[in-house]
């Protein structure tokens, strides 16, 4: 009985604490007592519910455990320090929770955007939203992005020292204000699930940890916020993942999208994409998510290379350009271009956009053109590019992929 209770606090532990946790720091106004707080409930739970029985509603009571053991352990502190007196004084007079599940359901939200709030750095929200949303312990963080625990629990420190010092509201954003902040959110989402899908460094050619857990976030958001951007960009996601088994060797080395086996594209991510991209193009608001969503929808209707329909999928690169003016998504309908109209016509697109200098240090723009070069038979050209592409990239898979097309060329 004991043995089944620990294992029901686990899963619990799970599928909960990111709700506990979300509505803790609420009612305690603070990240760290809010944590102090969720472990106390915990360990409370482990020690009482084998003796007395899982309460009817565990969530609520392990909110209000550890609301009370904080409170229990700041009326302590507050007998030996006057700082803390205020503050043990309203916590004792607040309220009792409202375990309401609308209440709850904003609580979550809440977190959310306040871990991605644009006064933090980038990489602290990215950091903050993977410990405190996700519940990644700051050593999965820094092996997923390859840098030290020690690094990315500065960025933590930081961000939650930025939310304190600039008294940044622990609260959902009014009307007025979602637009914006939901873009940063779905920016925050998407960051963490390139990472996973194409790492910047390292040598694998997919993070499946990273894009399982972006995936999931966006999952979270949509089923929280089933915004059209939501449903744009958890349908990316689930589109591009749905090559993932397809995109490397057994030993690990790149397959392009054109030589990929589409049999080992999972079909029920498909599925679930493609229903996605469907609702979000009937709302009003058709944002650079569900564009993008739309293409990769067009890329996994195609049985074979040969089905793929260039056409619709450059015209979503017109309105994607329309949308979000970007050199990378020129660089990608170029890319289109030279898929439908040959390789002279991409390449001209591409030496047009490097020469801008936009993307004098994105390997993949020189990738692109050295392929391109190499179809057109220009050897040497092809090279040139493909050693350019070899300087610009940390990946191991892609270093591999270029020293192999250049060897391949005599290079």
């Amino acid at each position: 009985m004991t043995d089944d209770i620990q294992q029901q606090v686990a899963r619990l532990y799970r599928e909960e604490s990111r709700r506990v946790l979300a509505t803790l720091i609420r009612l305690l106004g603070d990240f760290e007592l809010a944590e102090e707080g969720l472990h106390d409930a915990f360990a409370a739970a482990v020690e009482q519910w084998p003796r007395d029985g899982v309460p009817d509603n565990p969530r609520a009571w392990l909110v209000s455990a550890g609301r009370f053991k904080t409170i229990d352990r700041i009326r302590k502190r507050a007998r030996f320090d006057s700082n803390v007196r205020e503050l043990a004084i309203h916590l004792e007079t607040q309220e009792q929770p409202d375990f309401d599940e609308r209440v709850v359901h904003d609580d979550h939200l809440r977190l959310i955007f306040t871990c991605c709030h644009p006064a933090i750095g980038a990489d602290a929200q990215v950091a903050l939203t993977l410990r405190e949303v996700c519940n990644l312990t700051t050593e999965e963080i820094a092996k997923a992005f390859l840098t030290s625990a020690a690094t990315i629990a500065q960025r933590i420190v930081r961000a939650k020292n930025k939310i304190k010092s600039a008294r940044i509201p622990y609260e959902l954003p009014v009307a007025a204000q979602l637009p914006e902040r939901l873009d940063n959110v779905l920016r925050v989402v998407y960051l963490v699930f390139n990472e996973g899908y194409s790492p910047s460094s390292g040598e694998s050619v997919t993070r499946r940890d990273l894009s399982t857990e972006a995936i999931r976030l966006g999952q979270t958001l949509f089923a929280l916020l089933p915004e059209s951007e939501v449903a744009g960009l958890l349908a990316l996601m689930l589109l591009q993942d749905s090559r993932r088994d397809a995109r490397s060797t057994l030993d690990g080395d790149i397959v392009l999208l054109m030589d990929q086996d589409r049999s080992n594209w999972n079909q029920e991510q498909i599925a679930q994409g493609i229903a996605l991209v469907e609702r979000a193009i009937s709302s009003r608001r058709i944002g650079p998510y569900t564009l993008q969503a739309a293409i990769a929808a067009v890329h996994a209707e195609a049985a074979t290379p040969a089905d793929t329909d260039w056409t619709q999928i450059i015209g979503l690169y017109d309105v994607l350009l329309r949308a979000m003016p970007s050199p990378v998504v020129a660089l990608n309908r170029a890319a289109a271009i030279a898929m439908r109209d040959g390789p002279a016509a991409g390449l001209a697109l591409i030496d047009s956009l490097l020469a801008t200098g936009d993307l004098t240090d994105y390997h993949l723009a020189h990738s692109a053109r050295g392929e391109l070069c190499r179809q057109l038979e220009r050897r040497a050209d092809a090279i040139a590019s493909f050693k350019t592409a070899l300087a610009l990239t940390q990946s191991q898979p892609e270093r591999r992929f270029l020293s192999q097309r250049i060897a391949t060329l005599g290079g």
